[in-house]
């Protein structure tokens, strides 16, 4: 049995007459077609069963899109909030499941209040996108756990650490440690928060799960280690991990922009100021490790749909600013 997952970020997903976040930034009816058709369109070509979406904020819009292509099950753990002075603007966003197989328990993802501690979070702390964690059931009476995540953005281009995969845990908080306590960056210190949270909820699961998310983070980062490094949390620990990036499950084609440069990079998912980043991830439980001989099942294939955001790296309102991801698995 093979199950098809896939994480979208729909770059403003708002039915006019809404407008997102200001009143001038709404589509045209005109243009909410376009948005729509290629949104379909997308989701035809990457044929996945079960499906995270981010930027959500006209749920009931989505809801009615996804059941129109054989999506019988959707959900969501939060509702886009409303400009109390204008009821016609929305002023948050969140995320959504729709799958083709039954969605059977809805869960709470809550903070873990040691780890917002540990961080020195300031006031009161909550989720900036509420995550979903959804149980779904499979043909075969088989469950596994989808949690689907949008972390905290850094909008306001604070100053953040890039690191390379040789750079050790240990280095990496040592820099990210200085930035948060000198309060170079109170979006990563959320970020990070998030992870965290996440980490210890997916650890104390007793279900395989995946999870989809927008991470707002580059390859490397520490936020990868807060969400899936046991060392991250617990120093006397090893290096394990609970999640493993289902990308690093399968062999790819390299993705080299300058074949002159020596330089091996990982396809892009989304691009900053020309640059392309990684920061769009599905990550998977040991259960679906390949390296793990007690597995249920294995990545089969990992695909990376590019094409809106190759073509336009700001990518479009028309289309998306971010690359979409499925990850299939193989059950045994």
């Amino acid at each position: 049995m093979k199950i098809r997952l896939a994480t979208f970020n729909l770059f403003q997903f708002v039915k006019p007459p809404h407008s997102w976040y200001t009143k001038k930034e709404k589509f045209t009816n005109e243009q909410w077609i376009k948005k729509t058709t290629w949104i379909k369109k997308q989701i035809k070509k990457m044929d996945a069963d079960v499906i995270g979406f981010q930027e959500v904020f006209s749920r009931d819009a989505l809801k009615i899109l996804v059941n129109d292509l054989g999506y019988k099950y959707f959900e969501t753990t939060d509702a886009a909030k409303l400009s109390k002075n204008n009821p016609l603007i929305f002023v948050s966003t969140t995320v959504a499941i729709a799958s083709k197989y039954p969605i059977t328990n809805m869960q709470e993802v809550k903070a873990h209040i040691p780890s917002i501690k540990k961080h020195n979070f300031e006031g009161f702390f909550k989720f900036s996108r509420i995550p979903i964690k959804a149980t779904i059931t499979l043909p075969n009476e088989k469950e596994f756990l989808v949690y689907v995540s949008h972390l905290k953005s850094n909008r306001l281009n604070e100053f953040e650490y890039v690191f390379n995969e040789e750079d050790k845990l240990s280095y990496k908080k040592e820099l990210v440690n200085k930035a948060l306590e000198d309060k170079y960056s109170s979006s990563l210190k959320r970020r990070l928060c998030e992870a965290s949270s996440l980490f210890f909820d997916i650890k104390k699961s007793k279900k395989p799960c995946v999870l989809m998310c927008d991470l707002n983070d580059k390859e490397f980062s520490i936020t990868i280690d807060a969400l899936s490094n046991n060392k991250y949390h617990d120093e006397k620990r090893k290096e394990t991990f609970i999640l493993h990036d289902a990308y690093h499950q399968i062999e790819h084609e390299i993705y080299n922009p300058h074949p002159e440069q020596k330089e091996i990079l990982r396809t892009p998912t989304s691009y900053f100021a020309g640059k392309g980043n990684v920061i769009d991830y599905i990550f998977v439980s040991k259960e679906f490790n390949k390296r793990n001989k007690q597995n249920i099942a294995k990545v089969s294939s990992y695909e990376i749909y590019d094409d809106a955001i190759r073509s336009n790296h700001d990518g479009s309102l028309l289309t998306s600013d971010h690359a979409q991801i499925v990850c299939e698995l193989t059950f045994h």
